[in-house]
Parts: C-alpha cells; sequence; structure tokens
C-alpha cells in the first residue's frame, strides 16, 4: 500500500512536469501512459528502501497501538522473534527488488529513455558506448576515446581516423589525452599516421599539438543515466572491461552503488523499528512522531550514500567501501538498540 502510494505521487507531479513537451510534440495518449507506466520499475527501485522502512515501522506501530506488542511480550515472547517476520519480509523484498534490478528494470528505463530523448526531445544518441569506451562517427572520420567524467571535456586514449573514397585509411591521430576548450581540441602526447599510398604510412610524434576536428564534445551525445539500461551483471562485466583507472572506479561504484542503495532498506528497518519503540516510551507517540522521524532518517541515510558515491566516483574513497559503510553503521546501530530493547 505505502509502494502504490509513492507510485501515485511520483508519477503525478512527474506527468504535470513533462505533459506540456508531450503535447508540444504532439505525441499520442497512448506514448504518453507507456511512458509514465514503464517507468514504473525505475520508481519502485528509487522508492525500495524508503518504503520497506516504512512498511516495518507501520506494521510494529499498529502492533503498539492495539497493545498486541504488549500482549506478545508478557508471553515471554523477545523482542527479536517478534520482529523476526518483518525482517524477514524486507529482506525478501530487498531480493525482489534486485531481480527487477537485474531482468525488468534495464528494458524499461531504455524504452524510457529512448521515448523521452528521442521522441520527445529529439535528443538522437549520436554515439555509442562499449567496453568503457565511446564510438562516434563524424562526417569525415571516426572518433573513439573513453571519458572518465562526462560533465568535463577531457578525454583520454584519444583517436580520429580518416579513410579516403576507397575506403582505405588516410590517416590516423592517436593521442594520450584530448582537451576540447574554447572551440580548439588539444593532444597530448600522441601521433599521427599519415597514407603514403600503396600500404605506407609516414608517423609523426608531438607532445602538444591542437587541430581543428569539425566536431564538438556536445555531438558526441550518449543518454544520460545510461547505467540504469544495464542490469547488475551488465555493470559489473562493464567495469571489468574499463582500462583507465579511473574510469574502472567509476565503473565499480556504480556497481557497488546500485547493490547498496537497493539493500538500504533492510539495515534502515533495523534501525526504524528500535527508534518508534524509543519514541513511544519517550514521547507517548507512536505512528504520529515514528512515520516523520523515519522519513528523515531514511534521508539523512541516503545524503550520506550519496555523497559517498560522489567522493567514491571522484577516486577519493574506495567504491566498496563507499557502497557498505552507511550498511555498516546504521546497521549495527540498529541491532545494537534491539537488543538494547530486547533487555
Amino acid at each position: 500500500m505505502i509502494m502504490a502510494y509513492f507510485i501515485a505521487i511520483y508519477v503525478l507531479i512527474d506527468f504535470f512536469e513533462k505533459i506540456d513537451s508531450f503535447m508540444e510534440k504532439g505525441k499520442s495518449m497512448f506514448l504518453v501512459m507507456k511512458f509514465f507506466l514503464l517507468n514504473v520499475p525505475f520508481i519502485i527501485e528509487l522508492m525500495g528502501p524508503v518504503c520497506i522502512l516504512l512498511a516495518g515501522v507501520v506494521t510494529l506501530g499498529i502492533l503498539n497501538r492495539s497493545n498486541e506488542l504488549i500482549a506478545l511480550k508478557a508471553c515471554g515472547i523477545p523482542l527479536h522473534k517478534i520482529v523476526g517476520p518483518i525482517l524477514l519480509a524486507g529482506l525478501a523484498f530487498s531480493l525482489l527488488l534486485l531481480a527487477m534490478s537485474q531482468f525488468v528494470l534495464p528494458t524499461t528505463a531504455a524504452i524510457t529513455n529512448r521515448i523521452w530523448n528521442v521522441e520527445v526531445k529529439g535528443r538522437v544518441p549520436l554515439g555509442i558506448y562499449r567496453n568503457g569506451r565511446y564510438y562516434y562517427r563524424g562526417d569525415n572520420g571516426f572518433y573513439s576515446f573513453s571519458r572518465p567524467d562526462p560533465h568535463k571535456n577531457v578525454f583520454l586514449h584519444f583517436s580520429y581516423s580518416s579513410w579516403d573514397k576507397n575506403y582505405q585509411l588516410d590517416s590516423l591521430v592517436a593521442a594520450k589525452k584530448a582537451v576540447w576548450r574554447k572551440g580548439t581540441w588539444t593532444l597530448y602526447q600522441g601521433q599521427i599516421q599519415t597514407g603514403q599510398g600503396r600500404g605506407r604510412y609516414a608517423t609523426e610524434i608531438f607532445s602538444k599539438r591542437h587541430f581543428g576536428f569539425t566536431k564538438r564534445p556536445a555531438d558526441f551525445f550518449v543518454p544520460e543515466y545510461r547505467s540504469l539500461e544495464l542490469s547488475l551483471v551488465g555493470l559489473f562485466l562493464n567495469a571489468k572491461h574499463q582500462r583507465s583507472e579511473e574510469e574502472a572506479n567509476r565503473a565499480w561504484a556504480e556497481f557497488y552503488g546500485r547493490i547498496a542503495y537497493i539493500l538500504l532498506g533492510l539495515p534502515l528497518l533495523l534501525l526504524g523499528l528500535p527508534l518508534l519503540l524509543i519514541v513511544y516510551r519517550q514521547w507517548g507517540r507512536d505512528l504520529s512522531l515514528a512515520i516523520p522521524v523515519s522519513c528523515g532518517l531514511a534521508f539523512f541515510c541516503w545524503g550520506i550514500w550519496a555523497t559517498m558515491q560522489s567522493l567514491a566516483k571522484a577516486n577519493y574513497l574506495n567504491p566498496l567501501l563507499a557502497a557498505t559503510t552507511v550498511h555498516l553503521l546504521i546497521g549495527v546501530t540498529g541491532i545494537y538498540l534491539l537488543l538494547r530493547e530486547d533487555t
């Protein structure tokens, strides 16, 4: 029920934000409904941890408000056995979210991204991304590179090749690093191979040189949130195939971070259940105060998790450490509070 409420609120807000864009392009209501319907798996993954926390808190709060919790404890049943089924349910739903992220979300995310970027916004993805590298076919040649930070115009292992009318390699420019600034391409530590005919090529080495390539970084468009279109196995293989240390670190951060976020509901539940009992004992209220406290706890932990993910992608933290630290801290704290409430 809580998940249904969150989905309804999210879709309602998203609908009013995007419906004008659909109407301006003259898209049919069938396409609109298809877009928002296929966006539901993304919403479920996004709100899943919070819903698991709130569902557990509401369940225990109802038991507490109807005095069933007191009756169970009076019969000698320890608290850890009472909350055991709630924790098992949270684990079961977390595993379902993992399965959905592996088998369902990549397909639906690819369709919704295509509808929004191509059919509504008209942003045709001109480049492709394979095994840690971007590939793009320009008017006069082919570009290939890796891009550690999509928000910076710095490219690693950059290459540009042009072909003649007989599909023979005319020239090849390769560099360790390329920077695009103020309309000019600057390449560092590279070489130029120029065709001399009859399969012969002249090679020139350079440490720094400016080039007048016609394409800009904005032309190498690949849809945002591309990682959502990859399954968990796809994210793992993508991280394994990265060549540069920066991109490998970023890919591992996305892989571990995706799994960690999906499983965040369980440690939140471990901490939220004893907090409910503490709130009730201190202020004599259960759900009226426990639900806002639980939501605040969820967004606070999400903020810490997001911050650590950013540090991991910027190569300041180990990706696995950044993904698991929040879980360990709130999980251990929750277990400690549960055991204390059980005494």
